[in-house]
């Protein structure tokens, strides 16, 4: 029932942007550039964990772009699921140009939320995200699809105030596919995705979680430059994007390629 308001209520009710709260529009022109309008940049945390894919955000987590992502995932302010895919489409595009796969199928699995989480905001903001993107890239010509097969299989902490050591801690071994999941991973090539990417432990639990689903140990194949369910192994062993980033890993690598 709350899910079901928030989608009339979305539709409905007077809005203001998402960003910077400019009436009568829900993303105006400025915020949208901020979100979408620049080149998304490989990123990486430090210290990096290991296990972590290679990944591209599209935006800074700062300002208007902070605003849209809490409004989206704290307020459920729903409408700003498609500004926020079409950003997230963008990273999981230059990731896949610069790897070599877009002409390939792209199948995107969303690093998934705890169900207390999913249940106390009333929908899953990764996942809403992640399906918004995938219209997104379809509209562009390329072949890609929402692969939910991630799941939690313990109950974790609640990650606001621990550090990266603490993270990678209270998420090792957190996440599994789901029984019959490994099949779907062999349709395409995966993509990591998440809205935000803070000491990149989640998109490190997930990668690992894949691997083991598809029995792929770390760094298999590095020899011969083979390419598995999460890409090339030079890519240290795949592929993540994510919508956006702390500023200070995105300036960083504003000149990589």
């Amino acid at each position: 029932m709350r899910g079901w308001w928030r989608e009339i209520s979305g539709l409905v009710l007077p809005v203001s942007c998402g960003g910077c709260g400019r009436p009568r529009v829900e993303l105006c022109p400025e915020c949208r550039a901020e979100l979408y309008g620049g080149v998304p940049r490989r990123v990486s945390p430090v210290p990096e964990p290991a296990g972590l894919p290679v990944v591209h955000a599209a935006a800074a987590y700062e300002n208007a772009v902070r605003a849209v992502l809490l409004g989206h995932k704290e307020r459920g302010e729903l409408g700003l699921a498609g500004a926020l895919g079409t950003a997230l489409a963008g990273a999981v595009r230059t990731g896949a140009v610069r790897a070599g796969a877009v002409a390939g199928s792209l199948l995107l699995v969303p690093v998934p939320s705890a169900r207390r989480a999913v249940a106390a905001r009333g929908h899953d903001p990764t996942r809403r995200i992640a399906l918004a993107a995938a219209r997104e890239l379809r509209r562009d010509g390329v072949r890609a699809q929402v692969v939910p097969v991630l799941r939690q299989r313990r109950e974790v902490a609640d990650q606001a105030g621990l550090d990266a050591r603490r993270r990678q801690t209270n998420l090792a071994g957190a996440l599994e596919v789901v029984a019959g999941g490994e099949r779907l991973l062999t349709a395409g090539r995966v993509v990591l995705v998440d809205d935000l990417l803070t000491t990149g432990a989640s998109l490190a639990e997930a990668a690992r979680a894949v691997r083991e689903a598809r029995d792929v140990p770390p760094g298999a194949g590095e020899a011969r430059g083979a390419r598995g369910p999460l890409g090339s192994v030079r890519d240290r062993g795949g592929q993540a994007a994510v919508v956006a980033v702390s500023p200070s890993a995105f300036e960083i690598n504003r000149n990589s390629r």
